[in-house]
Parts: structure tokens; C-alpha cells; sequence
């Protein structure tokens, strides 16, 4: 079903009472989660616009009819997302900007399914706000596994992250970026790199207790859609809850939410994904988490563009305004990767070209990047921006030259040319000062980069921030897996203004009409249990 719109007069004419104020959700059981009363309802995640909502909302039970959202005077008929009738999504246009309106869910009946929330639009872009606040992180996925004695986690617990998620909260951000990794579940490369039989067969049987996957059979409405929603279901649904109903939650995805790894060998290149792992991806974000709200005319050729429910939507690459305050782009540096040599790229050619256009346009006092994966430092991955090949005890090999056998394998000199498109575009900027704030390395980091090869920024240096890691465990850090850290590129040059920390942790940006006042939060080394766990700043600057 379309999602439609349907006023308080053409409801009623429907059959719809709405005066039953008995919470009933779509099946008999409630939730205890918070105060608020979330019925059956297992998680909401909203984006906004300064005149659109894209809500998802999961039910616990399949609902026999589509609910519907009621958004001051207009009804929502919610689109429905999966094959059983669990996952919703709630579009709706036209609406005021910067206004908080309540909203509420019902049924057919007019049944009440949750208590209701507030939610609010940005401010208009011609709008002049004094303040946002923006929190941003990485890596929040994971399976909620045991805490082994040493401590040894693969992945910090649901319950710690969400301790987290609540901490960032009391923070009251306008809007939330979480930055790549929602889900880890590599289902080939965790069996494929684990040597010893008896524990490529303890792996399998674990991954086997969520379900398998058949590349041989579509994503939706088989079995694979049972096995996805095993592992998103705890991953993000459980991790989230209803805890941001009222706080814009942004998505940018990466590798590992195509359930893969970014790899590349003469056995196996894993990016860009396929089509049944980007078929898992967008499932994924059909189901849980928001697509971009567009709110701006796009490239004709502009990969993952649509309109639903009135709403224009883009799925991998999008854009925020908040009044003339503040622009942010989000570029997924894995789905639409090319390879090519030169004329290769992280993102697409159309992308670019879009990206460095509302760089150049100025029409913001603050822009920020946000693209899945990081500039300024280099872990000697692939799929990097970089030709620095790391190894672990500390030496650096960077060339491009592909007869050099310290080369990476399939690493595209077109990567590094794009990279220096961006920068150059950045530090051009005549009013802004240049931020990124990115994901995917399991670190807390910032920099300035002054020079990238040929290019002077020094008349202006691109501020880089790795924003944090919220799900990351002891395992799961560099110097754990690889026996390394990370490290400067040997073309750039880089004003360290923290060493790289392994450390969860998220970072907020307080940006005001004269200045950004940035600031990256750690939480205690090793593992502390989720009621004892708080937070110091790290480290502390302002862009001015």
C-alpha cells in the first residue's frame, strides 16, 4: 500500500473512530522499556527536514492492518516495509518548519498504540538559528554477545551501548549522525579467516542459530528476510528501542552493512558488493533506519534517488540544512565504489561532482562532511583513500606504483584523486572553515591536515575528526586484530591535535553562528558495567 495522507474529516468518513484511548497495540503486550508507554511498538527512528518527516517505526507482532500516524491534523497511512506486516515506514510532506508537532499512532480502529511524542522540523534555510548540536559516532553494531574474563568482548553489550545512546541523549542534541557498521555479521570472511577447524565449525554453528543466507533466492519474503531480521532485530531495532523518538537520527552506512568486510585478494574482491549484498543493505534501511530526506533538485543519474508518500528520498548519499546555520553531506564510501584506475572512485562520479557543488556554494555558516570512511589517517585497509600499506610491526610502505609488491592489491590511484578533489574543494571555501567528521576506524581522533601531495591547505587546513566507536570490544581494536595503529599517510601532513585512542566514545559539535566548538567523549578502558559507565571529554577545541 502507498503511504497516503488522510485528514481528521475523510478518517472519520473512513469508519475510524478516535476518541479510544486504551493503548492495545497491534497484539496484546506492552513494553516496559521507559516511562512512555510504547505498547507493542519495538523501535522508532525519525529524520526530518525542515518541512518533511521519514519515520520507521517495528512493531513486535505483525499488524493486521496498516497503523496509522497522526501528525496534527492529518493522518499517515504507514507504508509497509516487510513481508509479515512488522516494519512501517511513516512520510509526510508539507509540513511547517521549525515546528514541534505531536504525534501518535493508531490502528484502524482508532485504538491508541503508543502513548504520544513530540517530534520537530528544522529550521527553514533562510531561517538564522543561533545554536545545533550535533552528536556523531561509529560502529554501533554488533551481536549482543557475553563479556569473557580478562576482559575479552568482541562487542561491547546491548545494554552498555544503550547506556551510551542514553548519555548522548541527556546531551539534548538537534540531530544524531550515526556513521557506518550498524550491523556486523560477515557471514563468509568470519567461518573464512578463522584457521582451525573445530572453530570454523563453532562459528558456523553460531551463525546457524540466527539463520543462513542463499545467494540463490531474493532477500525479501524468503528465508533470508527470517535471517536478516534475527540479526538487525538485536543489532539496531533492540539497540535503539524507542529512546530517539524525538531526536533525528541520521544513518550512513558502510562496509560491514553490506555483511561484508572491505577485502580484496586474487581469491576475492568483496566491493563493490553484489547485488544480493546490497539487496541486504537496503532491506536493512527499508526496515530500520531512515532514508535521506531531499530537499534540493539532484543529478538526473543522482544512484539511489526516490519519491515515496509525497516524500523524495535518496538511500546511500544525502544532505541536512539547518536554516543558514548549518549544511551537512553523507557519502556511503563502499555501495557505489569504482574501480577503473584513475577514473576510479569511493563514491560516484555524479556524487562527486554534487558534493564539491555544495561545498563550493557557501550558502551555510558551516558546512561538514560526512563521509564512512575517514581522511587523515591510514590503517593500511584496502579500501582506503590511501596507498599506504602498514605492517604490524609499525613500518610504512606507501607507492603507487602497482609493480611494487608493498602495493596494495587493486588499490585505485583514482581513490587518492578523488580524495584530493574533496580536500582541495574544502579548503577553498572562502567564508567556512573546512570539517569531516567521518567513522569506520575504531578510534577517537582529530587532526588538521595541512598538506595532502601537491596540495597547500595551509592557507586553510581541513579539521578531520574520527568520531568514536560505540559497539567496538576489547577484540576488536586495531592493535587486537592486526597488531597495529594507525597511522598519518605518508603524502599528507597532518597537525595531530590528539593521538589516535582506542576508545568507545562519540563526539559533539556545538556550532554557533561564531564558531564550532568540538568535543570527543571516551568511556573508561576495559569494560565497566553499563549502570557505572560514564564519560570524560578527551579532548576539546574550537573551529573559529
Amino acid at each position: 500500500m502507498k503511504d497516503l495522507n488522510i485528514s481528521r474529516r475523510n478518517l472519520v468518513q473512513l469508519g475510524l473512530g478516535v476518541g479510544t484511548l486504551a493503548i492495545t497495540g497491534c497484539s496484546s503486550s506492552n513494553s516496559a522499556e521507559e516511562s512512555w508507554n510504547s505498547g507493542d511498538i519495538q523501535h522508532i527512528l525519525p529524520l526530518v527536514s525542515h518541512r518533511a518527516f521519514n519515520i520507521k517505526v517495528s512493531f513486535k507482532k505483525p499488524c493486521e492492518n496498516p497503523p496509522l500516524m497522526e501528525v496534527g491534523n492529518e493522518y499517515v497511512v504507514g507504508s509497509q516495509q516487510d513481508s509479515l506486516g512488522r516494519f512501517w515506514s511513516f512520510r509526510l510532506g508539507g509540513l511547517l518548519a521549525n515546528t514541534e508537532y505531536q504525534l501518535k499512532l493508531i490502528d484502524r480502529t482508532g485504538a491508541v498504540l503508543s502513548d504520544s511524542w513530540p517530534l520537530k522540523t528544522f529550521p527553514a534555510p533562510e531561517e538564522q538559528p543561533e545554536h545545533l548540536r550535533v552528536i556523531s559516532y561509529t560502529c554501533a553494531g554488533g551481536p549482543d554477545l557475553p563479556v569473557l574474563p580478562g576482559p575479552r568482548d568482541a562487542f561491547k553489550p546491548i545494554a552498555y551501548r544503550q547506556r551510551m545512546l542514553d548519555l548522548m541523549l541527556e546531551k539534548k542534541p538537534d540531530l544524531v549522525i550515526a556513521n557506518g557498521d550498524h550491523i556486523y555479521w560477515d557471514y563468509k570472511s568470519w567461518v573464512d579467516n578463522i584457521d582451525s577447524t573445530l572453530g570454523k565449525m563453532a562459528m558456523r554453528l553460531f551463525l546457524n542459530s540466527y539463520g543462513s543466507f542463499d545467494e540463490n533466492l531474493p532477500v525479501k519474503g524468503t528465508e533470508n528476510e527470517s535471517t536478516l531480521l534475527a540479526i538487525a532485530d538485536e543489532q539496531i531495532a533492540r539497540l535503539y528501542g524507542v529512546r530517539f523518538r524525538s531526536t533525528p537520527v541520521c544513518f550512513v552506512t558502510d562496509d560491514h552493512d553490506y555483511f561484508d568486510n572491505d577485502d580484496a585478494s586474487p581469491e576475492s574482491v568483496t566491493f563493490p558488493p553484489n547485488e544480493f549484498h546490497q539487496s541486504l543493505r537496503n532491506l536493512v534501511q527499508a526496515l530500520y533506519f531512515p532514508e535521506f530526506i531531499v530537499e534540493e533538485s539532484l543529478p538526473t543519474d543522482f544512484p539511489g534517488y526516490k519519491k515515496e508518500g509525497g516524500v523524495e528520498l535518496s538511500t546511500h548519499f544525502g544532505s541536512v540544512k539547518y536554516g543558514d546555520l548549518f549544511s551537512g553531506v553523507y557519502y556511503d564510501c563502499g555501495g557505489y565504489l569504482t574501480l577503473g584506475e584513475e577514473a576510479a572512485g569511493l563514491i560516484p562520479a555524479s556524487v562527486e561532482e554534487w558534493l564539491l557543488g555544495k561545498t563550493l556554494l557557501e550558502d551555510s555558516q558551516h558546512l561538514m562532511h560526512v563521509p564512512s570512511h575517514p581522511m587523515g589517517l591510514t590503517a593500511g585497509k584496502w579500501r582506503e583513500w590511501y596507498p599506504d600499506l602498514l605492517k604490524s610491526e609499525g613500518t610504512m610502505i606507501a607507492s603507487v606504483d602497482r609493480d611494487d609488491e608493498g602495493n596494495k592489491y587493486l588499490w585505485q590511484q583514482g581513490w587518492w584523486l578523488q580524495h584530493q578533489r574533496i580536500l582541495n574543494a574544502l579548503s577553498s571555501q572562502e567564508k567556512r572553515k573546512p570539517l569531516i567528521v567521518s567513522g569506520d576506524l575504531h578510534l577517537l581522533w582529530s587532526g588538521r591536515i595541512h598538506r595532502s601531495g601537491d596540495l597547500n591547505l595551509s592557507s586553510s587546513p581541513v579539521t578531520v575528526v574520527i568520531s568514536g566507536p560505540v559497539g567496538v570490544g576489547g577484540l576488536g581494536w586495531l592493535s587486537s586484530v592486526r597488531g597495529l595503529s594507525a597511522a598519518t599517510p605518508k603524502a599528507l601532513v597532518v597537525e595531530e591535535l590528539m593521538d589516535p585512542l582506542e576508545c568507545n566514545g562519540f563526539t559533539v559539535l556545538n556550532f554557533t553562528r561564531e564558531e564550532c566548538q568540538v568535543e570527543l567523549f571516551k568511556c573508561p578502558e576495559g569494560y565497566v558495567s553499563p549502570e557505572y559507565l560514564t564519560l570524560s571529554v578527551t579532548k576539546g577545541f574550537s573551529i573559529a
